[in-house]
C-alpha cells in the first residue's frame, strides 16, 4: 500500500523506530488488530521509510532506522504506548499469543481500571486499561 496521504488520527501520534518495520507491522495486526493503511516503498536494502497503521482508533507510524539520516536504532526507552480497551483479557491474550511479553498481569488497579503491561518482540513496552465504571 503506497498511498501516504492518509489522515493521521489522533491527537499525538507515535512514530516508532524499530528494527524490521515490516515485522512490526505484521506483529501489531496480530497482536493489537492493527490495519495498515499506508506504507513507502522499501529502499534497495529493504528498509521501510514509512509504514502507517491504526491501532484501537489511533495513528501509529513505524520506520527502519536510518542513522545515516539522524534515525539511528536504540532501544526503545522512557515510554509506554496506551491502548484502553474493552475486554481486556481477550485484547491482552491477543497480544501474548502473538509474542508479547507479560510485564505487570492484567489486575484491578487503585484507580478503578483493570490494567496490565506487556513489551512487544520490538522492545517497545505498551499498557492496557479497560474501565470498570458502569454507566
Amino acid at each position: 500500500m503506497t498511498d501516504l496521504s492518509q489522515p493521521v488520527l489522533g491527537g499525538v501520534a507515535p512514530y516508532l523506530f524499530v528494527s524490521n518495520a515490516a515485522a512490526a507491522a505484521e506483529f501489531y495486526a496480530e497482536a493489537f488488530g492493527a490495519t495498515e493503511v499506508a506504507r513507502a516503498p522499501a529502499d534497495p536494502q529493504g528498509r521501510l521509510m514509512h509504514v502507517h497503521l491504526v491501532i484501537n482508533g489511533g495513528s501509529v507510524m513505524l520506520s527502519d532506522p536510518f542513522p545515516e539520516h539522524g534515525s539511528p536504532q536504540k532501544e526503545p526507552q522512557a515510554f509506554m504506548l496506551h491502548l484502553q480497551v474493552s475486554g481486556i483479557d481477550d485484547a491482552f491474550q491477543r497480544a501474548v499469543d502473538a509474542g508479547a511479553e507479560v510485564t505487570l498481569p492484567v489486575q484491578l488497579m487503585f484507580w478503578g481500571d483493570r490494567y496490565g503491561q506487556l513489551r512487544d518482540p520490538f522492545g517497545v513496552a505498551w499498557s492496557m486499561g479497560e474501565s470498570q465504571k458502569k454507566g
